[in-house]
């Protein structure tokens, strides 16, 4: 059984950060991510 997560950040370059800090403190990989609008950038998780 997996997880989804979402984390909502200002801008793609803290979108990044979030992304990588994730990925390395746990056993998830990156689905994708969304523009949202007015900065706002989403990254999916599954694991």
């Amino acid at each position: 059984m997996e997880a989804l997560g979402m984390i909502e950040t200002r801008g793609l370059t803290a979108c990044i950060e979030a992304a990588d800090a994730a990925v390395k403190a746990a056993n998830v990989k990156v689905v994708g991510y969304e523009k949202v609008g007015t900065g706002l950038v989403t990254v999916l998780f599954r694991g």
